[in-house]
């Protein structure tokens, strides 16, 4: 890993325009797209579906390349969703491990449907099915607030949670030499990034740190700058 990665949330974006705040943050240098599904069943919240992730994919271009679609999918049953995210233009699709009643099989379905795999962990979710699939999981997100709701505080706990799953992934690039992300979500902003970034993650979620300061002209250079000046008092991975 040579740098860190940002990933701003359209959750936080303005939904009258989203195509264009899209182009716009990965103009800006975002380096992912966070794409956050909510069904009103797992979480008591109710957000976008394979539809919008469809119309999104053409916006979502970064240095004439498509940019990375994670899709993050605090829904229940996660199966039957994952062709539909994986045919609208996904890359990454990450899930809930209480969310589905067998997680090796969901993971192998999104591999089946050329996507990468994630695993997301909830505040208060032990990290121990992870030790039993990581050779299926491409990324680890750890939820640094309950899942449902846009602008929550950082839970410090996440802190320690996350050096657990850093620890745990890499001892296993050791053993095997595959990279496995170590995404966290929730509450990140400029004043505590870096210390995130010490506790072991290299791809962060930044939903209203990004997208609620916009810079005059409607741009994001300004918040994704000072993210990344934070982040730089840490040094890469």
């Amino acid at each position: 890993m040579s740098h860190y990665r940002i990933a701003p949330s359209i959750l936080s974006a303005d939904f009258s325009r989203l195509g264009e705040e899209v182009r716009n943050v990965l103009l800006a240098g975002a380096d992912f797209i966070h794409f956050d599904v909510m069904d009103n069943h797992y979480v008591p919240n109710l957000t976008v579906g394979p539809l919008v992730c469809k119309a999104l994919r053409p916006h979502a271009i970064k240095d004439g390349v498509p940019a990375v679609i994670d899709v993050h999918l605090m829904v229940t049953p996660v199966d039957r969703i994952v062709p539909d995210f994986a045919e609208a233009g996904a890359d990454i699709i990450s899930f809930h491990p209480e969310a589905s009643y067998h997680v090796d099989r969901t993971l192998t379905l999104i591999r089946d449907s050329g996507c990468k795999t994630g695993l997301v962990f909830n505040p208060a979710t032990p990290l121990n099915v992870l030790e039993h699939v990581m050779d299926r999981v491409d990324l680890v997100l750890i939820m640094s607030v309950n899942p449902g709701f846009g602008g929550q505080s950082f839970i410090p706990e996440a802190l320690r949670k996350l050096a657990e799953a850093r620890a745990l992934i890499d001892a296993y690039h050791e053993r095997t030499g595959r990279t496995i992300l170590l995404e966290v979500d929730g509450g990140v902003k400029v004043e505590n990034i870096a210390e995130v970034a010490r506790a072991g993650a290299d791809t962060f979620v930044a939903g209203s740190a990004v997208f609620g300061a916009p810079d005059l002209d409607g741009g994001y250079r300004g918040p994704l700058g000072k993210l990344r000046s934070a982040l730089a008092t840490v040094g890469g991975r």
